[in-house]
C-alpha cells in the first residue's frame, strides 16, 4: 500500500520549512533520501506511532516565481489538494489571520480533504495568547498551537494528522498472485505507449511533449504469463528542468508508485542512449529494494547491423554497472517487439526478488567461498564469519555473524555477493547484507 501523503501549506515566513525540518529531524525517524534524487529535500519518509507517511514541504517549491504571495499560495494549495491525503495549513500567531490565510482556507475546505490547522510561533509555555483564538474564524476546527523552533505541540499536531489516514485495506495485501509493475523513466521515453500497447487501449494520454502524464494510472492485465498491475508514472525530469511545482509533485508520485511496485521497468530511449537522469531514476528503485528490468525502448527506430545490439548491451553494462544484476531487454512499445518476453522477465525477476534460501545451503556456499578466498586480515587479526542466514525477502536480505564488523570490507562483501548470485541466481534484484558482531568466548 502506498504511504499516505501529508502536505505542509502556508504563506512565506510562517515557518513551514522549520516545521518540516523539526518533524523529520527530531520527532520522527526518516529514511535518508537517495543521493542526488531529492537534493532540494522537498519530502521525507516519516514514522509516527507506527504510521509511515510521506511528509511534503511546499515551501521553496517555486523559487523562480515572480507572482504575488496569494498566487503562490493558491498554487501550493491546488497541488496539495491534488496530491495529499492530509493537509497541514501553517499560520503565524504573531501576524494573526491575514487575507491570504482566509482565501486558502476557503479553497482547502472545498476540496473535502482533511485539514489540520497549525498555528506556529506559539513559543511561550502555558495558556495561548488571546490572538490564538482568532484562528477559529478560519472555520477549520480546533487550531493546534505549535512552536516549530522548540518542538512544542508537534506531537499533538501529528496525533491529529494520523487520525485521518486511510485504513489499511486488507484488499491491498490482496491477491499475492498479482505482480505490481511500476513503469518508470524520464519523460518521453514511451512509458504511456508501453501501457497502451499491453492494455490494447489508449489507457494513458500519449504525446511527444515531455511531461504530458502527470499522474499515475493503474492498468490490470491478466494473460498466459500471469496477473499484472501496471503503474504508469510521470517521468522524472532533470532537477534543473523541474521548475514548476506540479512536476515536482509528479516526482513524488513516481516515487510512491515505486513503493507500491514489486517490479520496476526502467525505460530508456534507444535513440538517446544512457543519460544521468536514467541513473537517478534507477536510484529510486535501488533505494526501495525493488526487482528491476532495464527496457531499451524505441529499438525499431535504431539503425542496425549485425553487432548493434551486442555493442549497445556492452555499453549499457558499463553505464549501469551500479546495478549489474538488472537484465536488459530491447523493445518497441510502438510495434510490440518483445513485449511477450518482457512479461516473462517480470515474472522471473519477481520470483528472484522473493526468493528464500535455506540457512544450510547458504552456509555451504559460504564455506566454499571463504576456503577459495580467505577473509581479510588487519594487524594480524583475521575476519571470522561464523555463519549467515536470510532475514527477509523483497529484497533478499542476509545477516552475517562475524567476530569484527570493521574487518568485513566492502570488497569482500562484494565477492561473497557474487558467489551467492553465481549459485542461486538472484537475477534482477538487489541484495542487502546486515553484519552482526559476536564476541568470541561468549556462549
Amino acid at each position: 500500500m502506498a504511504k499516505p501523503v501529508v502536505a505542509i501549506v502556508g504563506r512565506p515566513n510562517v515557518g513551514k520549512s522549520t516545521l518540516f525540518n523539526k518533524l523529520i529531524g527530531s520527532r520522527l525517524s526518516i529514511v535518508d533520501d537517495t543521493p542526488g534524487v531529492t537534493r532540494d529535500r522537498i519530502y521525507g519518509d516519516c514514522e509516527w506511532l507506527n504510521h509511515n507517511f510521506l511528509l511534503v514541504d511546499t515551501g521553496g517549491i517555486e523559487p523562480y516565481s515572480t507572482d504575488v504571495i496569494l498566487s503562490q499560495m493558491r498554487t501550493q494549495a491546488e497541488i496539495a489538494i491534488e496530491t495529499a491525503d492530509v493537509i497541514i495549513l501553517v499560520t503565524d500567531l504573531k501576524c494573526g489571520v491575514v487575507a491570504s490565510d482566509i482565501e486558502v482556507a476557503s479553497m482547502l475546505q472545498k476540496s473535502n480533504k482533511p485539514i489540520v490547522l497549525c498555528v506556529n510561533k506559539c513559543d511561550s509555555i502555558g495558556a495561548p495568547d488571546p490572538e490564538f483564538y482568532e484562528f477559529y474564524n478560519l472555520g477549520l476546527g480546533d487550531p493546534i498551537a505549535v512552536s516549530s523552533v522548540h518542538g512544542h505541540g508537534t506531537g499533538d499536531l501529528l496525533d491529529e494528522v494520523i487520525k485521518y489516514f486511510p485504513e489499511e485495506s486488507k484488499d491491498e495485501a490482496e491477491d499475492e498472485e498479482v505482480i505490481n509493475v511500476a513503469v518508470i523513466g524520464k519523460p518521453n521515453v514511451g512509458k504511456s505507449s508501453l501501457i497502451n500497447r499491453i492494455s490494447g487501449t489508449n489507457r494513458a494520454i500519449v504525446s511527444n511533449i515531455a511531461g504530458t502524464t502527470r499522474d499515475t494510472t493503474d492498468t490490470y492485465i491478466e494473460n498466459k504469463f500471469g496477473k499484472f498491475n501496471f503503474i504508469d508514472t510521470a517521468g522524472l525530469r532533470r532537477k534543473s528542468r523541474v521548475n514548476d511545482s506540479i512536476e515536482k509533485y509528479s516526482i513524488i508520485r513516481a516515487r510512491m508508485a515505486v513503493e507500491r511496485a514489486n517490479v520496476c521497468v526502467i525505460m530508456i530511449d534507444a535513440t538517446e542512449g544512457f543519460t544521468e537522469q536514467d541513473s537517478k531514476v534507477a536510484g529510486i528503485a535501488i533505494e526501495q529494494g525493488k526487482a528491476c528490468i532495464i527496457a531499451v525502448n524505441k529499438w525499431d527506430a535504431v539503425e542496425k547491423d549485425g553487432n548493434t545490439m551486442k555493442e549497445f548491451r556492452e555499453k549499457l553494462s558499463v553505464d549501469f554497472s551500479f546495478m549489474s544484476y538488472a537484465p536488459f531487454i530491447f523493445i518497441s512499445a510502438k510495434t510490440g517487439i518483445r513485449i511477450d518476453k518482457l512479461y516473462e522477465m517480470i515474472v522471473h525477476v519477481h520470483s528472484q526478488n522473493s526468493m528464500r534460501i535455506s540457512t544450510g545451503k547458504l552456509n555451504e556456499v559460504l564455506g566454499i567461498a571463504t576456503a577459495r578466498v580467505q577473509p581479510p586480515t588487519d594487524k594480524g587479526k583475521r575476519l571470522k564469519i561464523y555463519y549467515m542466514t536470510q532475514a527477509s525477502t523483497r529484497p533478499p536480505t542476509f545477516v552475517f555473524f562475524v567476530n569484527n564488523s570493521e574487518l568485513f570490507h566492502f570488497s569482500y562483501q562484494r565477492y561473497l555477493e557474487n558467489q551467492i548470485r553465481e549459485i542461486f541466481g538472484l537475477d534482477g534484484t538487489p541484495v542487502r547484507f546486515i553484519v552482526r558482531e559476536r564476541n568470541e568466548g561468549k556462549k
